[in-house]
């Protein structure tokens, strides 16, 4: 797909984030939009800054995790816009807890929109994408879904299925000639709410000895390297250039390579990483 003028793209997790900056991106490149998020308030914004460069754009309030309705969406965006050419499986949350204290449901929640939100959306917009005869699946997967971290193991489960799941596919159409790709893309830390709209368990507490808020915050500090418009860019560039996996960030190109490199041995490094993080602060004493 070398241009997205006059083509049809959905998008889930579009209230924010990179969602709203890949809709507007695309807008400005005149490819109609179908969008949709939980947030309906903050989609509805989304809307009116993609529709401002004159294309066509729809909206749903949808929650991935919700086979039915992702269904229902797809086909009600092939009728609305008489065509699909690609969708953005891009709706994502985060939850951060011990593995071994996690309760089964929050394991559920986050594998119901991470996981089995990608599932659902590609399975949805394949036919159409096949009928459109120039289509693309664009699956997010994380940094984590190429390393792992403590406190983060269902969110790496999540996101190494994403992973595994868009390689077999990308490899699956090609061997079937569907005139249909697909990339897994891996976002190191961008600028968006996801640190600060997450799960916390209260074990997460004890375990590090500051509160969840401070932990937020200090994620979302620590997430902001890349601008959620410069992710927009190489996410679209990767597409038009029909890549397998896009890295995005320079955080998630080096830590890549330091994996690659270390092999399992990179666990150390993170180890001891996380504990200097997480190494309480000695008191600064006064002096006379």
């Amino acid at each position: 797909m070398k241009s997205f003028k006059n083509k049809v793209a959905a998008i889930t997790g579009a209230a924010s984030g990179m969602g709203r900056t890949l809709a507007v991106e695309l807008a400005s490149r005149g490819c109609h939009l179908a969008l949709s998020d939980v947030n309906a308030t903050e989609l509805a914004k989304t809307a009116e800054l993609a529709g401002a460069h004159g294309v066509k754009v729809t909206i749903a309030k949808l929650d991935v995790a919700n086979r039915d309705d992702v269904f229902a969406w797809a086909d009600q965006v092939a009728k609305d816009h008489g065509r699909v050419n690609l969708i953005f499986n891009n709706a994502g949350v985060s939850l951060t807890v011990p593995v071994e204290s996690c309760k089964i449901s929050d394991f559920e929640w986050i594998m119901g929109i991470n996981f089995w939100g990608v599932v659902h959306g590609t399975q949805a917009f394949l036919p159409h994408l096949k009928a459109s005869g120039d289509g693309h699946v664009i699956n997010t997967s994380s940094l984590f879904g190429l390393m792992s971290i403590p406190s983060q193991g269902t969110y790496n489960a999540s996101k190494f299925a994403v992973r595994g799941y868009t390689e077999c596919l990308r490899m699956e159409l090609e061997m079937e000639g569907a005139g249909v790709s697909a990339t897994c893309v891996h976002p190191g830390g961008i600028a968006t709410n996801i640190a600060m709209a997450g799960k916390i368990d209260p074990a997460m507490e004890k375990i590090t000895g500051v509160s969840a808020e401070h932990q937020k915050r200090r994620a979302n500090k620590m997430i902001n390297t890349t601008t959620a418009h410069s992710a927009a860019l190489q996410i679209l560039a990767a597409v038009e250039k029909d890549q397998r996996r896009v890295l995005v960030g320079p955080d998630a190109k080096f830590l890549d390579k330091l994996v690659r490199l270390l092999g399992a041995s990179y666990q150390r490094l993170v180890i001891r990483h996380v504990a200097r993080m997480n190494k309480p602060r000695q008191p600064v004493r006064a002096t006379s």
